[in-house]
C-alpha cells in the first residue's frame, strides 16, 4: 500500500501546445474539428492505493485489493512526491523491498528472500530476459507507475518469478484535456535532470496521445564515475470504432556510465588500514586470490576510490515498438492482442574484481568484457469471457503468449588481472581486446488459464493454470569461429505452474485472502555466461499466503498485513567467480504489514514494516562442509519505513515531509562469514509553491551521513556497494 502525500497540483486554463501541433500535423481533422484548448478542469484524482489496478498480477481486470496475493503499487505520484528518481530507488516505497544498483546488474531487487534473477523484471507487463543481464539503470520521469508482486508468479510472467515479479509501466495515453508538465533538478554530485511529458485527447477526438523526454547526469559519489541517461517514449491510443480501440506506442532509451565495482573488503587489522565502524563485520577468505583477511572492515579512505580502470565503459541503447488493440465484441467477450519488438545492444568493458591482498597489501584485479545484441519479438494475445455458470458470476480469461529471444556476444573475455595499491591506486587501462562469439535463442510458447467464479456476491475464487515451453539453444565458438567444448548445447524445459486463492470482502472495503501459487526457474538463470556443463535444470518453488487489505475511515485510512510460506528447491546458487553449488531448498517465512492516514487535506502518515526468516536446507559443498541453516545474500530480517508529511495552508502555501528508513543485518555471501550491518537513514523535503502550478523543492536525502554497506553481490564478493551518502537536491515542477 503506497500513499500519495499530497494532492496533485492544479491544471490552469492554458493552451494546449502539443495538440496545436498534431492538429497541425493532420490538416484534414483541424479543418473539421475544433482545436483543443484546455478548460483548467484537473485531472481526476488518483484511486486510493488498495483500488488501483494490478496488472501485473492477474489478467482479470482485478485490483490491488481484489487480487489474492500482496501487491505494492508505486504511482508517478508517490515517485515524483518522494523524489525517487530510479527504479532503485522506487523500491524504497514497496513493503520489504531493498535493492542495489550493481552495474553488472542494474536495478537487482530482493524481496522475501529472493533476490536478482529469481525475481522478473517486467516492462508494461514483458519480459525480455533474464533480469540479471538484461536489466539497465533507468529513471522513473517516463514512469506511470511501478508495481512489485511478491510470491511464485509464474502465472503471469513465466519462468524466474519464483520471489516475484517487478513491473514497469510507462505513461500512456487519457482522455481528457491536454496535460503537460516540466520537472527540472539539480543537486549533489553533479546531478542535473529535466524531464518534459504531455498528454491527452488531440483535435482529432477519438485520437489521444502521450510523449514523454527526459535527461538526467550525475557525476556519482565516487572519483571519476558518471552515469548519462536519455529516454524518449510515447503513444497513440485510436477508437476507431464502439468497442474498438488500437495503440501504438515506441521507447529509445541510451544509458551510459563509467562504473563503481564496489569497495574492497580489507583486514581490519592490515598495516595503515583505518577501519570505518558500523559498515561489515566479520571474516573472509577470499576465493579470487585465495588471501586470508581475518576480521574485515572497510577502509575509511577508500570510501570515495575508483578502482576500475580509466577506460571503462557500462552503456546500452534499447529501442521498444509495441502495437496492438482491444475488440469489444459484447458485452460478455472482449479480445486483446498485442505485438511487440524490442532490439538492444549492450556493453561491459571494466574492472570488475577487487580483492584486498593481505600478504602484499595491495588490490588485485581481474578485468572482464561483455558485448551484446539482442532481438527479441512476441505476441501475447487475450479472450475474456464473462457469463454465469451454475447461477454464479464468473470471468474466464484464456491467453496465448509467444516469443522469440535472439542474443548474440560479439565479445567476451577475461583477461589476466593486476594490482594496484589501495589508497591511491594508478588505475591504468583495459588492455588488448580478445573476442569470442556466442549466441543463445530462447522461444517461449505459453498457454494461461485464469479465473474468478464468485461463489456469493462478497466470496470469489481465483485461480489459473500456466503451461509453458521453453527452448534454449547455444553456441559458442572462438574468434576464428572453433565451437568450443560442449556446444552447440540445447535444451527444452515444459513447467506447468499456477495459483488458487480465495477473497472474502467480509465488509465494504475489507478483503480477507488465502493464495497457494508455484513457480518455475531454470537453476542456473544466467544462461547468457554460464557453460554447458554447469546446472541448467528447473527449480520449483511454492507459497502459501493469507491476509487482509481494508480501506476505512471513509478512504482516509487504509492498511494491509500478509504471512506468507514460501519453499523453493533444487537451488543452485552463486559460490563466486560464476560458479554454482547446489542446496536441497530455500525456505522462506514472515509477515508484512503497512498503514496509511490521511486525517484531512494538511497531514499524511504511513508506515510499513517487513519481517523475513529466510534458510538454505542440505546445502552440502564439494569439500564436506555444508551451509545449510544459512541466510541468502541480501536478504535482511527487518525493513521498516515511516514516513509524515504536512501542508500548510495559510500564507505561501507549503509543505514538509520528513522519512526514516531501517534496513536490518544483512550477509554478503552464502557462507554468511560477512555481515552487511544495519543501517538507518533519514530524508526530509520542503515544497513550496511559489505561484500557481509552480512548485520549488528542497530534497536531502541520508541526513546522517551515515555510511553503510547497500548491496553485495555474491559473484564478486571481494567487494562492497557503498551507500551514497548526504546529498540534496533542488527540484522545479510547473504544471501547465
Amino acid at each position: 500500500m503506497i500513499p500519495s502525500c499530497f494532492p496533485p497540483l492544479r491544471v490552469p486554463a492554458w493552451p494546449a501546445p502539443l495538440a496545436l501541433a498534431l492538429a497541425a500535423a493532420f490538416p484534414a481533422a483541424a479543418q473539421t474539428l475544433p482545436t483543443v484548448v484546455v478548460t483548467g478542469a484537473a485531472p481526476p484524482a488518483p484511486t486510493t492505493p488498495l483500488e488501483q489496478p494490478a496488472a501485473s498480477a492477474s489478467r482479470l481486470g482485478l485490483s490491488v485489493r481484489e487480487t489474492p496475493a500482496s501487491i505494492d503499487v508505486v504511482p508517478a505520484e508517490v515517485l515524483a512526491e518522494r523524489g525517487l528518481r530510479t527504479v532503485t530507488e522506487a523500491a524504497q516505497a514497496a513493503v520489504g523491498v531493498t535493492a542495489g544498483d550493481f552495474p553488472a546488474e542494474p536495478s537487482a531487487f530482493s524481496m522475501r528472500g529472493f533476490a536478482n534473477s529469481q525475481i522478473n523484471t517486467l516492462y508494461n507487463g514483458i519480459k525480455i530476459g533474464p533480469p540479471n543481464m538484461t536489466s539497465r539503470v533507468m529513471d522513473t520521469a517516463n514512469l506511470e507507475r511501478v508495481e512489485f508482486l511478491k510470491g511464485a508468479a509464474s502465472l503471469m510472467s513465466g519462468e524466474g518469478a519464483t520471489g516475484g515479479a517487478v513491473n514497469f509501466v510507462t505513461k500512456a495515453p487519457h482522455r481528457g484535456p491536454v496535460r503537460t508538465e516540466v520537472n527540472t533538478a539539480v543537486g549533489s554530485f553533479g546531478e542535473r535532470r529535466v524531464s518534459v511529458g504531455s498528454g491527452g485527447t488531440t483535435a482529432w477526438q477519438d485520437l489521444d496521445y502521450r510523449i514523454d523526454a527526459s535527461a538526467s547526469n550525475s557525476d556519482g559519489f565516487v572519483d571519476d564515475t558518471w552515469q548519462r541517461n536519455r529516454h524518449v517514449s510515447g503513444g497513440l491510443d485510436w477508437r476507431a470504432a464502439p468497442g474498438v480501440k488500437l495503440f501504438i506506442a515506441g521507447e529509445a532509451k541510451r544509458d551510459n556510465g563509467s562504473s563503481y565495482w564496489g569497495t574492497p573488503l580489507v583486514s581490519a587489522n592490515a598495516p595503515g588500514v583505518q577501519p570505518r565502524g558500523g559498515v561489515v563485520s566479520g571474516t573472509y577468505t577470499s576465493g579470487f586470490n585465495g588471501s586470508a583477511l581475518g576480521p574485515v572492515a572497510i577502509d575509511g579512505r577508500t570510501l570515495r576510490t575508483n578502482y576500475n580502470v580509466q577506460d571503462n565503459r557500462n552503456a546500452a541503447r534499447e529501442t521498444w515498438l509495441r502495437a496492438g488493440g482491444e475488440w469489444q465484441a459484447s458485452d460478455a467477450v472482449v479480445l486483446r492482442t498485442q505485438f511487440w519488438r524490442y532490439t538492444a545492444d549492450r556493453t561491459w568493458l571494466n574492472n570488475e574484481i577487487t580483492a584486498f591482498n593481505a600478504g602484499t597489501g595491495l588490490v588485485d584485479r581481474e578485468r572482464f568484457y561483455v558485448g551484446q545484441d539482442q532481438t527479441s519479438w512476441g505476441n501475447k494475445t487475450e479472450w475474456q469471457w464473462d457469463a454465469r455458470v451454475a447461477g454464479l458470476d464468473n470471468r474466464l480469461v484464456a491467453a496465448f503468449e509467444y516469443s522469440d529471444l535472439d542474443l548474440d556476444r560479439p565479445g567476451a573475455a577475461n583477461f589476466p588481472g593486476d594490482s594496484v595499491s589501495l589508497v591511491d591506486p594508478e588505475r591504468g587501462r583495459y588492455g588488448l581486446l580478445t573476442t569470442q562469439l556466442q549466441t543463445t535463442r530462447i522461444r517461449n510458447t505459453v498457454l494461461a488459464l485464469e479465473d474468478r467464479l464468485r461463489l456469493t456476491p462478497t466470496v470469489a475464487l481465483i485461480g489459473g493454470l500456466r503451461q509453458e515451453r521453453i527452448a534454449l539453444e547455444r553456441s559458442s565458438a572462438t574468434a576464428a569461429g572453433v565451437q568450443r567444448a560442449g556446444f552447440p548445447y540445447e535444451k527444452t524445459w515444459n513447467p506447468t505452474t499456477g495459483r488458487v486463492g480465495l477473497t472474502w470482502e467480509a465488509a465494504p472495503g475489507t478483503t480477507l485472502y488465502g493464495q497457494y501459487g508455484t513457480a518455475a526457474d531454470v537453476a542456473a538463470n544466467n544462461i547468457f555466461l554460464l557453460g554447458a556443463t554447469q546446472p541448467l535444470d528447473l527449480t520449483r518453488t511454492r507459497n502459501a499466503e493469507l491476509g487482509i487489505k481494508q480501506a476505512f475511515w471513509q478512504q482516509r485510512g487504509e492498511w494491509t498485513l500478509a504471512f506468507y510460506d514460501t519453499e523453493r528447491r533444487n537451488v543452485y546458487a552463486a559460490q563466486g567467480g560464476q560458479q554454482l553449488a547446489q542446496a536441497g531448498a530455500l525456505k522462506s517465512r514472515g509477515a508484512e504489514a503497512s498503514v496509511a492516514l490521511r486525517p484531512d487535506a494538511q497531514w499524511s502518515l504511513w508506515g510499513n514494516l517487513a519481517l523475513n526468516r529466510a534458510r538454505y536446507e542440505g546445502y552440502n559443498l564439494g569439500n564436506g562442509s555444508s551451509l545449510s541453516g544459512n541466510r541468502p545474500p541480501n536478504a535482511p530480517r527487518l525493513v521498516a519505513n515511516a514516513g509524515v508529511g504536512y501542508r500548510f495552508m495559510a500564507g505561501v502555501p507549503m509543505q514538509v515531509s520528513a522519512s526514516v528508513r531501517h534496513v536490518g543485518d544483512r550477509f554478503h555471501s552464502d557462507a554468511n562469514t560477512v555481515r552487511l550491518n544495519g543501517y538507518t537513514v533519514f530524508d526530509a523535503a520542503l515544497a513550496v509553491d511559489v505561484a500557481r502550478d509552480v512548485q520549488l523543492t528542497l530534497r536531502g536525502r541520508n541526513l546522517g551521513n551515515r555510511t553503510y554497506a547497500a548491496w553485495a553481490d555474491p559473484f564478486y564478493p571481494d567487494q562492497i556497494l557503498l551507500g551514497a551518502p548526504r546529498s540534496y537536491e533542488l527540484a522545479l515542477r510547473w504544471t501547465l
